[in-house]
């Protein structure tokens, strides 16, 4: 039995099921999701490498013009304090002009491949300081772990398929290459950016094909991580639920306060129907909240006679109705005018009671 004991008690604790919601919530909250870093390595390099293919005149007038006002306006400065200031101005606007662009959709690519992976997602969790991330121990397990061989095959597998891509450029456009030195600098310089921009593309959607294997390997190691043991869910349902003594106790101050605020509202009722002894029923008209008289406050035995007494002490009169009083008690309920089919009994209680009360 012992043994069998500590069996379920190792099966509990074994982390088989999926991940609730609320777990998949917390993970997110503390910026765990499911990411691949070389996802946003590719579809940066592959967004960059297509802003070149279709910019790259852009971008080759705009360096042709920094050399030219170099060679035939900044040459003949005299170089002074103020003369290195306005030049150095004008070639950092030429810069930004280059540069800017190309930075833009670099971070563009990147906004949006991280959005493909996870959505909108906003943590400092991963960013705080804590004492366990310069653990020497910690960081060794770390770097002798499975995930980091499996981090270095991966690495090494990265490596030959985008070598094996761009050597295959290479070797398809060997002639080019060969034939470099019979060109003019100009020819040769746009073999070179055609070659750089092609072989880029072709290393880029390699690395995207990788990225997305990448990223289901990643997502599959999430989902493992953040596996939950049957013990795990039912404490989840327990904290989320609350403890069943206090869910109880809750009901019940709800309930008092419920019956404090109903006892409140019998001093302004119009009559209360009794049964005599079980049901109390307090009844109340005003034309300016409903076309129909409507359940102020209702109860059995205990409440009943509390409703009961509660009238006596206000002078609210007490009409003895044993069928109307059972009726209006299951089919009404406070706060609700009553049903059609009690207007004209109510109606010839209420008269009664005004005429009682001298109110017509």
């Amino acid at each position: 039995m012992k043994l069998l004991s500590l069996n379920l008690q190792y099966f509990a604790g074994e982390k088989t099921e999926k991940a609730t919601p609320k777990k998949r919530q917390d993970s997110r909250k503390k910026g765990q999701v499911a990411k691949s870093q070389d996802v946003n390595t590719a579809v940066v390099l592959l967004a960059i490498f297509l802003f070149l293919l279709f910019a790259g005149g852009y971008l080759n007038d705009i360096i042709l013009n920094l050399f030219r006002h170099s060679f035939d306006e900044f040459i003949h400065i005299q170089v002074t304090e103020e003369n290195v200031y306005v030049l150095f101005l004008d070639i950092l606007k030429e810069l930004v002009f280059f540069l800017g662009p190309i930075m833009l959709v670099a971070m563009i690519a990147g906004v949006a491949a991280n959005y493909m992976q996870f959505g909108f997602l906003f943590s400092t969790e991963a960013i705080q300081f804590k004492l366990e991330k310069i653990d020497p121990i910690k960081g060794f397990k770390r770097i002798f772990s499975i995930r980091a061989i499996v981090e270095l095959f991966k690495s090494i597998l990265k490596i030959s398929f985008v070598g094996i891509v761009t050597f295959t450029v290479l070797w398809l456009r060997i002639d080019d290459i060969l034939i470099l030195s019979q060109k003019s600098v100009g020819a040769a310089m746009v073999t070179l950016a055609s070659l750089t921009v092609q072989m880029g593309l072709f290393a880029s959607a390699a690395l995207l094909f990788l990225s997305v294997l990448d990223y289901l390997y990643q997502k599959y190691d999430f989902e493992k991580n953040i596996r939950m043991s049957k013990q795990d869910i039912k404490d989840e349902y327990k904290n989320s639920e609350g403890d069943p003594l206090i869910k109880s106790k809750i009901k019940q101050r709800q309930r008092e306060m419920a019956m404090r605020r109903m006892m409140q509202e019998v001093p302004n009722a119009d009559v209360v129907i009794t049964n005599p002894t079980h049901y109390a029923i307090a009844l109340k008209y005003d034309e300016k909240k409903l076309d129909a008289p409507f359940v102020v406050a209702k109860g059995v035995d205990y409440v009943a006679q509390k409703i009961k007494y509660i009238a006596k002490e206000n002078e609210v009169m007490t009409v003895e109705n044993r069928p109307l009083a059972r009726a209006l008690y299951d089919q009404a309920e406070i706060g609700d005018a009553i049903p059609e089919e009690f207007f004209k009994a109510v109606a010839e209680i209420l008269a009664y009671v005004y005429r009682t009360k001298n109110k017509i």
